[in-house]
């Protein structure tokens, strides 16, 4: 049946010739080209007839005069084609295009099917032009770059991925290179991501058209480029979950790597659906360790998870390439499942000579064009290979998404269906890393076949290998336009033979792409790779490149599209003032080439004529010989430490020039001889290719005098010199001898025989300019002048002794040697000893364990002793040996008989019976002698000791019962089976091998069950260790920042304090918790090999990882250590490298509690992320509750992250952050300052408003402006603004004549006062000295002071002029009293500005005052003794006279009210000449005026009645306080007196007066004044003056009491909140050291509050906090608190109760509680049940059974009855019964 054809609707309608249209992106179908009109994809030129050509160069000329004459644009024709462009090489689309615009149809040859190919499915390739955005299909890496990565795509396109076009996790990564990289000084990156680690070449991968434009430059049109992506979001945008089938493709990306396998991404549906790839099915060639975090991978489907939520991956190409296993879709729920890289079956309709048309499915369009389809590649018709109704298997590369209906591009090429990098033939196999290997880019082939025209398309050629084309592109068969290319015809016609370059390769196509044009056969360069380091070449100025200082650099074009760069410093040999001058744009210049860089398209080029003709290349640190010279560049100064200079070669080759190797002269500052791109010539002295580093020297070796070549001749090797350093570098140390300038080096591992730590330590103390001595030469090279010194003890001793080996022919066999270790291999030790003599020490000759260390422990420049073997005169070699004993047999007996000390007595385990018995792995028993906490000490025999590091007792973390002290569980005399590790070294800590035995030995020893079972010995070393292994560790040291932990006796590593744990509580004492000898399981977090550095980590998880920066989040919660405190915030370091701050408003969730002071340096706190900033690599903490503990108490201040939590009208708080001069600033978070104008701060008028305002001040204030998008918040102070009952302040009109008001003395004159009155707006009044006193006018500037606070009368009110007079006069105010008293008794009359103050308040004070001070109470007797008298006492009756004040008087001043500092409401000062007289009493300055004075009372001393009465007065205290000052509780009765006059003020002053005087041992009293002074500012005080005086009391007296008593207070004050705030403080504070408090928390939340839940959470955190061993006691506590408090639950009380019991049977104190418990509450059943339970309980002493069983009689007394009596009685008998049969039975035994 043939296969049914399309058509469209203008088709349908019409049977002539459809006019050809351009393709559509509507939704419309596409009109088919005629059957002739290749399809190949690769356009460019003309396909138009000569006669086609000239009706468009006629239409041309008609539309040139149509707008010449009109002015208009010439209309459309058929022939215009808006796409068309001039430059279209790799494109067909033009010729199409023009193709279709004809008005008229061409003529077609013999051959063609017209109707049949426009009716039908057009066979369209790949182009530019139909690849559109959103377009999807199948590439191949071809090149990865340093920045992207080019794909091959079908039909000689190539398309670029930029890295951030990936995965998320990849663009993450690099979001946190760049920002670890943006403080760096240069702005590069040596972290950049190596993208080779992600792709490799000949990866297939399913790419998404991101956009497909020019790239273009200064105006000019440019070369199209195509962006693609692969994120798997993008990849399978097109896919939903029900589309996801088996053997369907999906791309995916790695999400995580797993021990099994890999989680990977698929970027649908969210994250509901991830995929899963088996290790062993990532392909034989792909390494499951190496792949990264967010490689992408294109994958097949080979199954599906229950729900469909996992999805199985496979990304092995030769599984998913195999078609013949099924590996193909053979259903679809959607067309959407059809996605490039899919393998289909496909039923083919039609086969055309362009390509071949099918179907999938049955329903959805299929084309392969000419090269997918494979005839291209092969040269064979298709005809003869494919026939219409054959069902073949292919793999879709492509979309078309802008036609309908839709249509798929698919191929047929072997290498694409099978997944493979390339086409497999016997010289191209697949195995190969890549098909230029066989023709490399840039090759020139001579002769070129061509194979096949296609015309206006190009050339196939065969490149003369076999199974290898090219593509010749209709553009690049030569230099000039190509109109027209035949078969059969013309120039390039079938069979001719041309020169062709290789100009690059299509993997997908499998094609190379070939360039025929003589200008690119005769280019030099192609690409950057033709390049090479050192070549001389030709190029042409570019450009300048422009900045402040010049000229900067100059491009230099070499070729097409390659250009290099000339810096600065390679202008010229000498510096150039104007180099615009010298080098023009377009001159043609000759330079060097320094340096490539093909990833990054990079190249350096010089200009300096030196380096022109210099013959010398250096551009290799291999293959460079010891004396070469060749110039160089310097690039770099150093005038410090080590000075000297960088000089730069070719390529990465550079080499260090030390300022003694400048010049013969001596060279103080190297920058004043040389200047940065000097060229100067070098010599080569050292090089060490491995390390890439080599030093050179500028000096002149023919200068090399006469008398140094003496002193050099004359030095004798085995010497002792001396000398003076003149230079340091990393490992060796440049002397200058004594009495010459020879130059001398000595290196650092032959300063000491022992460690390369103490080498290292050793090399740190010496300096520069230092004298050292008794160095021997070593070795001397007369051709290199180089003189080896050393200082090691061993060789210094050895020369001393004349011992020192300098020929072979000093030794002989067995003699004993000391060398040097110069070099490890596989075969054994080469010992190198003085003028360069070596010998070898085989493997077989070391000693047995050092055969189990890497490199046998020894490491080069190592001293070494060792004995003589064998000597070859003759060939000049020797051999050493390690082995004390003697190979014969004989010898070792007679060495035993000889050595009686060897042998053993009494050996613990009754076998050994030789000291060489104890060999390395010999398993045997040992007793231990003491137990230490890090060691166990043994011995093995008589007089043969032994230790057991405690890293060498235990496999596992379980095995251990005590942690904290490990070893406690073995005792004294115990007897343990160990094995043989070697010799304790007590100077190095480590062990040995057998073979260095002291007179003394101690064996190290293991005890490890894992070490005493196996049967090889596997000693733990530093090079065995790896990142993330875990391992026992045990504590060695406690250092201030880190503890020193043991892995093995002989490794050593460092966990740094916030590392040690996860519960930061536990840190606050390291002493304590983590005590030297505890255990804990370490994980390695870094290694450092050279100088033998191991970090480790306590903590579990991800926190085990180094923190950086790029980690941090926000909301991460972290243990830090407070660094610094200030006023503002407190420094938290997180590690080494982080530390932010806390600031006010994140220190609290109650302001009014933030307060940095409380805090102490060094001390661990738990942290939140506050806040991240990026760009500035900043970030903010925070220690609020709600934060880091998860706190539920109740948040008083919120916190804010931004401008957006803010909101018009909010009512907050914050801190001043500035005071300015137009407002102040406050800080409402770490992120958001709201600003308060001037005329916001107050509804009062503030003079001097800036005194009111100060830094870290605490202010609330409303939002009254916002706007987010600057992020300026303003806020009001104002009461008005605040408070909802705010009273406006008095105005002028509110005032009147009569009106008792109060106010401050604003301004003192002559004539009066002026005052302004309280709580008005600024109204002020002058009160005439006339109307201040009722006797003559006093003195206003002796009375009152500005600032004085005074009652008034408003006397008179002058509208008018606004003038108010004021009164002062005592007789104004006695009429008010009078109608009070009569009214309300002695209770004074609210009046404005003052509070009223009740005796119910004075008792309420009086009881605080004297809660923790008895002595106070006896002053508060006399107190209420004078209120009970109140109704007796007559206010007449003033005249008490005397200087002691009476009841009377006491309550008289109460009744007077404040007073105005110094001034008494009486007028009674001007009665007497001494205005500070206190003698007479308040109460007789209530008396009228009167005619006629009193005569004066005589006065009476009562001041001996003191002790009968107590102090009555002012006076009287201060008396009392001159001998009492120590006293607290007279301070005490000091403060509630003036409390009771209503002084607080005062009250507040004395005791903080008491605080200064007494003496500061007595720490009591102290305290007992604070508790006093707190109590006071709860009463009276504000919460901020609370605080304040809180946090003082903390420093100065014990933290914890304060906490204690403080909440207590509050909570007899009612103020529960405010406890519970400071109960959740004391726990994070003390918690970790005190049970106490969280006792008194769990007792407050289950009494006061009610709240059991949070009581009972309390316990597990206590159990965390807390040291173990107050575990129990705390438990227990807890437990009788459920039974005690009434809203306890006892039944959860005995739950612990039982817990507890469980794991300590025999505390029967823990039973007398629980009895005692139950008792109380009346449950004598439950009480009887527990005593009994006892007597059950079994290993209970004798004597402590019996004094329970008569604690049970005794309970059973006043509590059971005879019957229950009686039962106590028989428990009673048979336990003795039962004591007395064991006796006997062991008696008997």
């Amino acid at each position: 049946m043939a296969p049914v054809k399309r058509k469209t609707a203008q088709q349908s309608e019409s049977t002539r010739p459809a006019k050809r249209q351009r393709p559509s992106t509507a939704g419309t179908s596409s009109v088919s080209l005629p059957q002739e009109e290749p399809s190949f994809p690769r356009g460019g030129a003309s396909v138009l007839t000569p006669l086609e050509q000239k009706q468009i160069q006629i239409q041309a000329k008609n539309d040139v005069l149509f707008e010449q004459e009109t002015g208009r644009k010439a209309p459309k024709n058929d022939f215009m084609d808006e796409e068309d462009e001039p430059e279209n090489s790799g494109d067909n689309d033009m010729a199409m295009s023009k193709a279709n615009k004809k008005s008229k149809p061409r003529s077609k040859p013999s051959t063609a099917r017209p109707e049949a190919k426009e009716k039908g499915v057009r066979i369209e390739g790949l182009s530019y032009k139909r690849l559109v955005p959103g377009s999807m299909v199948l590439g191949q890496v071809s090149q990865i770059n340093r920045y992207d990565v080019a794909l091959s795509l079908p039909n000689n396109l190539t398309g670029y991925l930029p890295v951030t076009s990936v995965s998320d996790s990849l663009t993450a990564k690099l979001e946190k290179l760049a920002d670890e990289n943006q403080e760096s000084d240069d702005g590069t990156s040596e972290q950049d991501i190596d993208l080779k680690l992600y792709f490799f070449v000949g990866q297939y991968l399913r790419a998404y058209v991101v956009s497909t434009e020019r790239e273009s430059s200064a105006g000019t049109k440019g070369k199209r480029h195509i962006e693609l992506s692969v994120h798997p979001k993008q990849a399978n945008s097109s896919l939903k979950k029900t589309d996801l089938i088996v053997n369907s493709m999906i791309q995916a990306s790695v999400r995580s790597v797993e021990d099994h396998g890999l989680i990977m991404e698929l970027g649908i549906e969210g994250d509901a659906v991830r995929g899963f790839m088996s290790s062993k099915e990532v392909g034989k060639n792909t390494d499951v360790s190496r792949i990264q975090k967010g490689a992408v991978f294109l994958c097949l489907i080979t199954g599906l998870g229950s729900n469909g939520n996992v999805v199985k991956l496979s990304a092995d190409t030769e599984k998913a390439g195999n078609l013949k296993k099924g590996n193909f879709l053979s259903d679809a729920p959607t067309i959407d499942c059809f996605l490039p890289g899919t393998a289909v079956e496909i039923l083919l309709s039609e086969i055309t000579k362009s390509g071949v048309i099918g179907k999938a499915m049955g329903f959805l369009d299929m084309t392969a064009d000419l090269i997918q389809s494979g005839a291209a590649a092969s040269g064979k018709a298709l005809d003869t290979k494919y026939h219409a109704g054959d069902k073949i298997k292919g793999r879709i590369i492509c979309t078309f998404p802008d036609v309908e209906p839709r249509k798929l591009g698919f191929s047929l090429l072997e290498h694409v269906t099978s997944l493979k990098s390339h086409p497999t033939s016997s010289k191209f196999s697949f195995e190969s890393t890549s098909p230029t290997n066989l023709l490399p880019l840039s090759t020139i082939i001579p002769e070129a076949r061509v194979a096949r025209v296609e015309p206006g398309v190009g050339l196939l050629v065969d490149l003369g290998i076999k199974g290898t084309r090219g593509f010749v592109h209709i553009s690049r068969i030569a230099d000039g336009r190509i109109d027209n290319l035949a078969q059969d015809t013309g120039p390039y016609k079938a069979g001719t033979v041309h020169e062709a370059r290789v100009i690059g390769y299509n993997y997908m196509d499998g094609l190379f792409i070939v360039s025929l044009e003589p200008k690119v056969i005769a280019q030099p360069f192609l690409s950057i790779d033709d390049v090479q380091v050192g070549q001389i070449v030709k190029g042409t100025v570019e450009k300048l490149l422009l900045k402040e200082s010049g000229i900067s650099g100059i491009i230099i074009s070499l070729a097409e599209s390659i250009t290099g760069l000339v810096p600065e410093i390679h202008f010229s040999d000498i510096h150039l003032q104007h180099p615009e001058r010298k080098f023009k744009e377009g001159a043609t210049v000759t330079a060097r080439v320094l340096s490539t860089s093909p990833a990054e398209r990079q190249l350096r080029l010089t200009l300096k004529k030196t380096l022109l003709n210099a013959d010398e290349v250096w551009k290799s640190y291999d293959g460079l010989e010891i004396g070469a010279e060749a110039p160089g560049t310097i690039i770099k100064i150093i005038s410090s430490h080590g000075a000297g200079a960088v000089v730069q070669f070719y390529g990465p080759v550079r080499g260090f020039l030390p300022v003694s190797e400048m010049s013969e002269a001596y060279i103080e500052d190297p920058k004043t001889h040389f200047r940065l791109g000097q060229v100067v010539k070098v010599r080569l002295v050292s090089v060490n290719p491995a390390e890439k580093r080599m030093i050179v020297s500028c000096r002149d070796p023919s200068i090399f005098g006469a008398m140094q070549q003496e002193q050099l001749d004359s030095l004798v090797v085995g010497s002792t010199v001396s000398g003076t350093v003149s230079e340091k570098t990393n490992d060796e140390i440049i002397l200058e001898l004594a009495g010459s300038k020879l130059k001398a080096f000595l290196h650092f591992e032959h300063l000491t025989d022992g460690s390369a730590q103490k080498s290292s330590a050793a090399a740190k103390k010496i300096r520069v300019d230092q004298d050292m001595r008794d160095l021997v030469v070593l070795n001397k090279g007369m051709g290199k002048r180089l003189i080896q010194l050393t200082c090691k003890p061993s060789l210094v001793k050895a020369v001393q002794s004349e011992k020192l080996v300098r020929h072979l022919g000093d030794l002989h066999d067995g003699l004993e040697v000391d060398g040097f270790v110069n070099n490890t291999t596989s075969t054994g030790v080469f010992v190198e000893f003085a003028n360069g003599v070596s010998g070898l020490l085989p493997k077989s000759q070391l000693p047995e364990e050092a055969l189990l260390l890497p490199n046998y422990g020894i490491r080069k420049q190592q001293s070494i002793s060792a004995r003589i073997l064998t000597v070859d005169h003759v060939q000049s070699r020797f051999s050493l040996t390690m082995k004390t004993t003697l190979p014969s047999g004989a010898a070792k007996t007679e060495n035993a008989s000889s050595t009686p000390e060897g042998s053993l007595s009494h050996p613990i385990d009754g076998k050994s019976t030789h000291i060489n018995d104890f060999s390395v792995g010999k398993l045997t028993e040992a007793r231990i002698t003491s137990v230490k906490e890090t060691q166990l000490n043994v011995h093995l025999a008589d007089g043969i000791q032994g230790r057991i590091d405690v890293s060498e007792v235990f496999d596992r973390l379980e095995d251990v019962k005590d942690r904290k002290h490990p070893l406690k569980q073995f005792h004294p005399k115990e007897v343990v089976p160990v094995r043989v590790l070697g010799m304790h070294d007590s100077r190095n800590h480590r062990f040995l091998p057998i073979t260095h035995r002291s007179k003394a030995p101690v064996f190290e020893l293991t005890a490890k069950p894992s070490s005493l079972a196996s049967t090889e010995l596997d000693i733990l070393t530093l090079e065995k260790v790896s990142v993330d292994s875990t391992h026992l560790v045990h504590v060695n040291n406690i250092a201030e920042d880190c503890v020193w932990v043991n892995l093995s006796p002989n490794v050593r590593g460092r966990i740094k304090t916030l590392d040690l744990s996860d519960d930061v509580s536990l840190l606050k004492n390291l002493g304590k918790n983590f005590p030297v000898g505890s255990a804990l399981k370490a994980k390695v977090v870094s290694i450092d090999m050279a100088n033998s550095h191991l970090d480790l980590s306590g903590r579990s998880g991800d926190f085990a990882k180094p923190l950086t920066f790029s980690d941090l989040s926000v909301g991460m919660v972290l243990p830090g250590r407070v660094t610094r405190i200030s006023e503002r915030h407190i420094m938290v370091q997180l590690t080494d490298s982080l530390a932010g701050p806390v600031n006010l408003v994140d220190l609290a969730d109650d302001y009014s509690t933030a307060n940095p002071t409380t805090y102490e340096k060094n001390q661990i706190i738990r942290v939140c992320i506050r806040g991240v900033d990026v760009p500035n690599k900043r970030f903010y903490l925070s220690t609020r509750p709600s934060k880091t503990l998860s706190s539920s108490l109740p948040v008083e201040d919120r916190e804010i992250n931004g401008v957006s939590d803010l909101k018009v009208n909010d009512v907050v708080r914050g801190f001043v952050k500035n005071v300015a001069d137009n407002g102040i600033f406050v800080s409402l978070a770490f992120n958001v300052t709201a600003f308060v104008r001037v005329s916001d701060l107050s509804n009062l008028f503030l003079k001097d408003w800036k005194s009111e305002f100060e830094i870290n001040q605490l202010v609330k204030g409303k939002v009254i402006q916002l706007d987010e998008d600057l992020g300026h918040v303003q806020m009001s102070l104002k009461r008005s603004h605040i408070d909802k009952d705010y009273q406006p302040p008095l105005t002028f009109d509110d005032i009147t004549v009569g009106q008792i008001v109060t106010g401050k003395i604003r301004k003192v004159e002559p004539f009066g006062v002026f005052v302004v009155l309280d709580n008005s707006a600024n109204v002020s009044g002058l009160c005439h000295k006339s109307q201040m006193a009722d006797r003559k006018s006093p003195d206003p500037k002796k009375l009152y002071d500005e600032g004085d606070s005074v009652k008034a009368k408003i006397l008179k009110i002058d509208r008018d002029t606004r003038r108010v007079s004021l009164g002062l006069k005592a007789s104004f105010f006695e009429s008010e009293i009078d109608a009070d008293d009569a009214e309300a008794g002695l209770a004074e009359r609210p009046i404005v500005g003052v509070e009223s103050s009740e005796d119910s308040e004075v008792d309420k004070i009086k009881e605080m005052l004297a809660e923790n001070e008895d002595e106070a109470t006896e002053g508060w007797e006399g107190l209420e003794d004078a209120n009970d008298d109140e109704s007796d006492t007559n206010m007449d009756n003033g005249d008490s006279g005397g200087g002691v004040l009476t009841e009377a008087s006491i309550q008289d001043s109460k009744m007077q009210g404040l007073s105005a500092g110094g001034f008494d409401w009486t007028g009674g000062i001007l009665t007497t000449d001494d205005k500070d007289s206190s003698s007479e009493t308040d109460a007789e300055a209530t008396q009228p005026k009167r005619k006629k004075r009193r005569k004066a009372e005589p006065q009476v001393d009562l001041t001996g009645s003191l002790d009968a009465h107590g102090p009555q007065s002012v006076a009287d205290f201060e008396r009392l306080l001159l001998g009492r000052p120590n006293e607290s509780g007279l301070w005490v009765r000091y403060m509630a007196f003036q409390l009771q006059l209503s002084e607080i003020d005062k009250a507040r002053e004395i005791a903080e007066r008491a605080l200064r005087t007494i003496h500061i041992r007595e720490q009591d009293e102290k305290l007992n004044m604070w508790m006093a002074l707190l109590n006071l500012e709860n009463a009276y005080g504000t919460d901020e003056a609370l605080d304040n005086a809180f946090a003082r009391a903390c420093q100065y007296c014990d933290s914890l009491d304060i906490h204690e008593r403080l909440a207590s207070t509050l909570i007899q004050s009612g103020k529960h909140e405010k406890a519970e705030a400071l109960y959740t403080k004391a726990l994070s504070k003390h918690g970790s050291a005190s049970d106490a408090v969280w006792l008194n928390v769990a007792t407050f939340y289950l009494t006061t509050l009610n709240q059991a839940p949070k009581a009972h959470a309390l316990l597990p955190r206590a159990l965390q906090s807390l040291p173990p061993h107050t575990h129990l006691q705390l438990t227990s506590h807890f437990a009788a608190l459920e039974f005690k408090s009434p809203h306890g639950d006892p039944e959860r009380g005995r739950t612990l109760f039982e817990g507890i019991l469980a794991s300590f049977p025999k505390r029967l104190d823990l039973w007398g509680v629980l009895i005692d418990l139950e008792t109380h509450r009346g449950e004598k059943d439950r009480a009887r049940g527990l005593f009994e339970r006892v007597t059950k309980v079994p290993g209970i002493k004798v004597g402590k059974m019996k004094k329970w069983l008569k604690k049970w009689e005794r309970w059973e007394v006043g509590n059971g009855d005879l019957r229950s009596q009686g039962k106590v009685s028989k428990v009673a008998e048979a336990y003795v019964r039962k004591v007395a049969e064991e006796k006997g039975r062991k008696g008997a035994e």
